[in-house]
């Protein structure tokens, strides 16, 4: 499980509620629920926070799995 280090995640933030993140195993968590009363789980990939609303993320990876299907 890739650990954020402290010093990191005293300074994140959840994108979208703006409340502070705690690690969770191999994701990390709003501290505060967003609008629809869940809170927001942001994966990490590689010890890198992908701090995506969750509508961005969806297109980001559609997105990065078509460019390496193809070659120049």
């Amino acid at each position: 499980m890739p650990k954020v280090s402290p010093e990191l995640l005293s300074i994140l933030r959840c994108p979208v509620t703006g409340s502070p993140l705690v690690q969770e195993g191999d994701e990390l968590v709003a501290s505060v629920a967003a609008a629809d009363g869940e809170k927001l789980r942001y994966s990490i990939e590689d010890g890198i926070p992908l701090l995506l609303p969750p509508e961005m993320l969806a297109a980001a990876h559609a997105a990065t799995s078509g460019q390496h299907d193809s070659k120049a």
